[in-house]
């Protein structure tokens, strides 16, 4: 299911299609570095976690694989998530190596959060980064967030950033 397109890309709910792909993405240690995850053992394991994936059907939004419209390639993810019900909304992106410098993230960052504020009506996203993400924080900056605080969570030191939808009065 497509959930929005832009110039070059294609953002898709998890499905099945994407087990090989996320299976590679999330084995690359370089690419979990600052990400807190740990590598999935298997493609049934990668399977199990598209097949429990809840945050379409509690939130109507989640993390939507990302494909290049050109060749319908995977190249990762990028969307957002609610940890728990009422809580922040968060922007995440993640891409695999072979992809990065080729403005993915900002890409399809941009279009998510358009979406965030347009079809979702959210007055606020945020984003976390670990502290010594250079990539991310930069990716974050063209956003136009803005760094709210940071916190710690298991000896890592992590970025809060936000971004207010542009009509919300605070």
């Amino acid at each position: 299911m497509i959930e929005l397109e832009t110039e070059r890309l294609t953002l898709k709910r998890f499905c099945l299609e994407d087990v090989d792909g996320f299976f590679e993405l999330n084995n690359d240690p370089v690419v979990l570095k600052y990400t807190g995850d740990k590598p999935f053992k298997d493609r049934g394991q990668v399977a199990a976690f598209i097949n429990d994936y809840t945050q379409y059907q509690l939130n109507g939004f989640g993390r939507w694989s990302v494909y290049l419209k050109e060749t319908g390639e995977y190249l990762g993810f990028c969307g957002l998530r609610r940890a728990e019900p009422g809580g922040e909304v968060d922007i995440g992106f993640r891409f695999m190596r072979k992809h990065w410098r080729k403005g993915y993230a900002l890409e399809s960052s941009l279009a998510t959060l358009k979406l965030a504020f347009e079809r979702y009506q959210l007055d606020r996203v945020v984003a976390r980064a670990m502290e010594d993400n250079q990539a991310s924080h930069a990716v974050i900056n063209k956003l136009g967030m803005t760094r709210c605080g940071a916190f710690a969570e298991d000896g890592v030191n992590w970025v809060k950033y936000e971004l207010f939808a542009p009509d919300v009065k605070r």
